[in-house]
């Protein structure tokens, strides 16, 4: 493969598909948001730990092990760059609802995407600029990464607070409404979030069979590492099995909306980068939905339940 004709490509993502996406989002943050109560953000605020041990391993572990797997794999270096740039990038909401279909701990998932998206002003370039430059192969395309805090807030107010209080207010002020909505809204969003997927992967489709061999694989161990880092930090933390079940899925599914528009606004859409970003964007929804059809198998400890019933998804 030539890499000046792979960092030549040029995915059809623009603006407006990103900002659909991300109104795709708050629609499914709105369909979580309408099984949690005031009681689920109160236990957060008094028990920080959970939030903690797995921005920990978002922002720390999850960054180092994945320079470590770009040295081992050796992948072209715009495509290593791809995968450190989503290490450094928050969790995305998508986890949400991942942590809800694995029974998990949404709680304590919301808390670690809001955190985390804001903590993300400092820690997205400082990761990538760190980590980037260490990497050899990476150090030579590596620019200048900032991220303006007025446009990250607004991304987190609109995809994650403007949703988050409206469904809260239906909840408070409906409850005979939420009860009804609760399900078949939880399942038009999903519905419509994968819908816009499928969109942007027909959209790409011979850039994505062309090249998308190249970053499969990469992909593939890196999400997978992901899930198993979040997973087994808490399992070693001690926490609750509704809570590692958040952590897990909180790291595994990264921010690739977040991810591809500092793609193209930073790295002018770099082939090798915006392949493996979007690559990641498909398949962390494939690896979530099984990840959270396996956990959703084993049933949670009576202890777990004892301990986590009030910050436990509905």
């Amino acid at each position: 493969m030539d890499p000046v004709a792979l960092d030549q490509v040029r995915l059809n993502f623009s603006p407006q598909g990103l900002m659909v996406i991300n109104a795709a989002i708050g629609l499914m943050m709105l369909g979580v948001s309408l099984d949690l109560k005031l009681e689920d953000f109160k236990r957060i605020l008094v028990s920080p730990r959970a939030p903690g041990i797995g921005l920990a391993a978002q922002f720390i572990l999850l960054p180092a092990f994945t320079f470590i797997l770009t040295l081992i794999l050796r992948p072209h270096p715009s495509m290593a760059l791809g995968m450190i740039l989503v290490a450094a990038c928050p969790g995305g909401n998508l986890s949400n609802i991942m942590t809800y279909l694995a029974k998990g701990n949404c709680a304590v998932s919301i808390s670690m995407t809001a955190v985390s998206t804001v903590a993300a002003i400092i820690m997205t370039p400082l990761n990538l600029s760190l980590w980037g430059s260490l990497n050899p192969y990476t150090a030579e395309i590596l620019r200048t990464v900032r991220l303006s805090p007025v446009d990250v807030f607004i991304t987190v107010f609109v995809i994650l607070g403007i949703p988050l209080i409206i469904g809260q207010v239906i909840t408070r002020l409906f409850p005979g409404l939420a009860d009804k909505v609760r399900r078949p809204f939880r399942i038009f969003a999903l519905l419509f979030f994968v819908l816009i997927v499928c969109g942007a992967l027909a959209a790409n489709w011979q850039n994505f069979l062309q090249y998308v061999g190249l970053v499969v694989l990469g992909v593939f161990i890196h999400n997978f590492i992901a899930l198993n880092i979040g997973y087994w930090s808490a399992h070693l933390a001690g926490l609750a099995e509704a809570d590692k079940r958040a952590v897990c899925l909180e790291v595994g599914i990264q921010n690739s909306a977040l991810g591809l528009v500092l793609v193209f606004n930073f790295f002018d859409g770099m082939g090798g980068m915006a392949i493996l970003v979007a690559w990641w964007g498909i398949w962390h929804i494939i690896a979530g939905l099984a990840a959270a059809f396996i956990l959703s198998r084993r049933p949670l400890p009576e202890i777990s339940v004892a301990e986590a019933v009030d910050g436990r998804c509905r």
